[in-house]
């Protein structure tokens, strides 16, 4: 299993773990659910080799150390601990890259304070800004997202998710990306980070709090992911994803919403992993994406 070296990032009072490799400009990962930090192993050596420092630290929650003591998972505070983070590096402008709720967090920050970015890319989740429409044109996105609407029920949905050493995770992972293999030895290390206390209720957190549409944070966090995204923008979906249906693309990615320029790339054969189960394909797209609009 690779490894790679370790650093911690600070936003307010929480801590969060971070792997890191190469030096250079800075390119910020950000894992999704049900994921950790080691969801872009498979890029950060790419990254390196192109002359770029790779970072990717656990999201908000998924350890002791970077859970809230209010309970704050809307999209907007996902969003400043990204800021914060730069802030912690002394970074100015910086890439990032996103999967699943990374790729969430990486339009709303990218809304919050374009100014700090030079490219976003976004993988297996498309602009939440015309979702809604999108869901009209293929309703059966209801149906892969079961999983939001079955988090709502608290205590049984953690227990459902947590029973027989987090197999539901493992349904999710079959699900999603159909046909992959994924290595033993990654969805041990994912088991690892959600058996922390408090990490399931946190990642659960990020759906229950979708759901809440009226506090302060909410609202904010509806403008955010509602806005256009001012930065340039590489947005990859996998042909065969179990989760996000790709056709949702062609539905809801605008060029109009991209003001700064936006390409889309469908990759035949891969799931809602496809990061990870198809590294030879995306790496490419990615560093050229982040070549391409490096200073």
């Amino acid at each position: 299993m690779r490894e790679f070296s370790k650093t911690t990032l600070h936003a307010g009072p929480l801590a969060f773990s971070a792997l890191t490799e190469g030096e250079g400009p800075l390119v910020l990962c950000l894992h999704g659910f049900p994921d950790g930090n080691r969801s872009f192993r498979e890029q950060m050596p790419a990254l390196a080799a192109a002359g770029y420092k790779a970072v990717a630290p656990f999201l908000r929650g998924y350890e002791p150390s970077s859970q809230p003591k209010d309970g704050g998972y809307h999209v907007v505070r996902l969003a400043e601990d990204v800021i914060g983070w730069l802030d912690d590096l002394k970074a100015d402008k910086v890439h990032i890259v996103g999967h699943d709720w990374g790729a969430i967090v990486g339009y709303a920050a990218c809304t919050l304070a374009p100014q700090r970015f030079k490219s976003l890319t976004t993988i297996a989740v498309p602009h939440l800004r015309r979702m809604n429409a999108g869901i009209r044109e293929h309703p059966g996105q209801l149906r892969n997202s079961w999983y939001m609407l079955f988090f709502q029920l608290r205590g049984f949905a953690d227990f459902a998710v947590e029973r027989q050493d987090f197999a539901f995770i493992e349904r999710l992972w079959r699900d999603w990306s159909p046909g992959w293999n994924y290595p033993k030895e990654e969805m041990d290390e994912v088991k690892k980070a959600f058996r922390q206390p408090g990490v399931l209720k946190a990642a659960l957190g990020y759906y229950r709090a979708l759901f809440d549409l009226i506090s302060p944070a909410a609202r904010e966090s509806i403008r955010l992911t509602s806005a256009k995204v001012q930065v340039p923008t590489l947005a990859l979906t996998g042909e065969t994803d179990g989760c996000m249906d790709t056709r949702l693309y062609d539905a809801v990615m605008y060029e109009s919403d991209f003001p700064k320029g936006l390409k889309m790339e469908r990759l035949a054969g891969a799931g809602h992993f496809l990061h990870q189960e198809k590294p030879d394909k995306v790496n490419p797209l990615i560093v050229e994406w982040i070549k391409k609009h490096s200073d």
